[in-house]
């Protein structure tokens, strides 16, 4: 596996400590501690479960385009960039509704968006890299 690859996979299983304690944030959002309204609670959970799934997608995606055989340089592309999109993603949910009571998404919401092209981009580079090895194989 690349070393560069490598490392950051070390660091994203770092940042899952991270995104647990997410979880008890949105405890406190649950139970009041925390003041919210219903649009910061929505995006809130939206950006705590794209987290997590991001971020085991790209772990998965890591493995499975070394484990085929992908190209070292498309595979490590491919995975950086889903699990790049792990961290736009839910940026994008939780700093567009920051503030006392927002009533709409502010303009960090574009990074959701970013996050949903860089996700599209690194899934169709790792397919096709992993497509690619298998074709190789044959």
């Amino acid at each position: 596996m690349n070393p560069v690859l490598t490392i950051v996979l070390g660091i994203t299983l770092l940042t899952v400590v991270g995104i647990a304690f997410g979880g008890t944030f949105l405890l406190r959002v649950g139970n009041g501690t925390v003041p919210a309204n219903d649009l910061q609670k929505t995006f809130f959970r939206a950006g705590h479960a794209h987290a997590g799934v991001l971020v085991t997608l790209g772990l998965l995606v890591a493995v499975l385009t070394h484990v085929a055989g992908a190209s070292p340089g498309w595979g490590t592309a491919g995975a950086v960039a889903v699990l790049l999109a792990a961290i736009f993603v839910p940026a994008g949910f939780f700093l567009s509704v920051l503030g006392p009571d927002p009533q709409r998404p502010g303009p960090m919401i574009a990074s959701a968006w970013i996050g949903a092209a860089t996700l599209v981009a690194g899934l169709v580079i790792s397919g096709v890299s992993v497509l690619a090895a298998g074709l190789a194989a044959v």
